[in-house]
């Protein structure tokens, strides 16, 4: 049974092989549409994905220990550089700061009858009335005298500095995020958490990634990384909601260093942010247009692979030949630019480039060669 399913597929693809022959053996034409390639310009969009952050995403921390006796921000709420967040309880700082104060009046009191008893043994000395040894041992205690003011001095600022520390304020202008401390928690400066995060949306960035050739390629068309990234043209920002952000962005800073683990480059753009429509931590879409003038554009329909390589048909007297052709790594899933293998007024098969064979005899169908469009 098998076997006669075999014959009649070779039967079949017999009459298949002498449909495309005429009665005397020679294959007869193939008439397929045909494009004369003439030079037009193309602007093509790549998609990355990205995260986006704040200017600033500041991580609020007490500089002090002990418990919260005063929240002062609402989750979610506009802030202000310096303005008070949350309130430690102030009374041992208070304490520590009057003892520091008792402790400067004590050494400045101190001082002072050292430099008078200093003074009076330099006219003893000058009299002659006492020996060195006591000038000496004057001159020291007033040394030591000033160095317990100045440490006492010290530690008077650094109990202004903890009290003044027992009221967290926020170190930039913008939102405050979400905090999990109330009123009573036990918080400190070795504490993981923080306090609050404070985000600075006046301006967003995106972050994300290019890979290494197309780096190599940027740099080799301007020259140099500098003016590749000068030359960057305005990108837009994709929303994870489909909607496209109504302010341009710019390309502002490109790695210089390719990551080993992925051989991509860090690439940052930057977003204007007035409306606050944009939150730190989301996902986009940064779209980058690039702009090809008077390129080879060809469809894609008109080339076939054959392992990674692309090739298309050419029309040279009359006959497909086959043409391996380069294309830019950039495509819209519908026409490819050509980079090489393919120049203005060569003729190609715009279709079925996968069903010719190389040499075949084609003609234009319905006798009319298709010219490429410009924009």
């Amino acid at each position: 049974m098998k076997k006669k399913h075999f014959m009649a597929i070779v039967l079949c693809l017999s009459l298949l092989t002498a449909c495309k022959q005429d009665p005397d053996g020679t294959k007869r034409e193939e008439s397929y549409p045909l494009l004369t390639l003439k030079p037009e310009n193309r602007e093509l969009t790549v998609k990355y994905s990205a995260v986006i952050e704040g200017r600033q995403d500041v991580e609020v921390r007490p500089q002090v220990s002990g418990t919260i006796t005063r929240v002062c921000v609402e989750e979610g709420a506009c802030v202000h550089k310096g303005q008070v967040l949350f309130i430690i309880d102030q009374v041992p700082y208070h304490a520590a700061l009057q003892k520091a104060e008792a402790s400067v009046a004590s050494a400045e009191a101190n001082e002072a009858i050292a430099r008078q008893t200093l003074e009076g043994k330099e006219t003893l000395y000058r009299d002659k009335v006492i020996s060195d040894f006591e000038l000496r041992t004057a001159q020291n205690n007033y040394k030591s005298a000033r160095a317990a003011l100045r440490q006492a001095q010290a530690e008077r600022t650094e109990a202004a500095n903890n009290l003044s520390y027992t009221e967290v304020k926020s170190p930039v202008d913008g939102y405050a995020g979400m905090t999990s401390y109330r009123i009573g928690a036990l918080v400190g400066p070795t504490m993981t958490k923080p306090l609050i995060t404070v985000s600075d949306n006046s301006e967003m960035y995106a972050y994300f990634s290019m890979t290494e050739k197309q780096m190599l390629n940027l740099t080799a068309q301007h020259g140099s990384l500098d003016k590749a990234l000068a030359a960057f043209p305005e990108v837009s920002l994709v929303l994870n909601d489909g909607s496209t952000y109504e302010c341009k962005g710019k390309v502002d800073v490109i790695s210089g260093i390719i990551d080993k683990t992925t051989g991509s480059i860090g690439t940052r753009a930057s977003f204007p942010n007035p409306g606050k429509r944009l939150m730190s931590g989301g996902t986009v879409n940064v779209s980058i247009p690039y702009r090809k003038e008077n390129c080879i554009v060809i469809p894609q329909g008109a080339t076939y692979e054959i392992q990674n390589r692309i090739f298309a048909y050419k029309v040279v007297d009359g006959k497909a030949v086959s043409t391996a052709i380069q294309v830019f790594e950039i495509n819209d899933g519908r026409e490819y630019i050509v980079e090489s293998g393919l120049q203005t007024g060569d003729v190609i098969v715009a279709e079925g480039a996968g069903l010719l064979k190389e040499g075949i005899v084609v003609t234009a169908a319905n006798n009319n060669t298709k010219q490429g469009k410009g924009e």
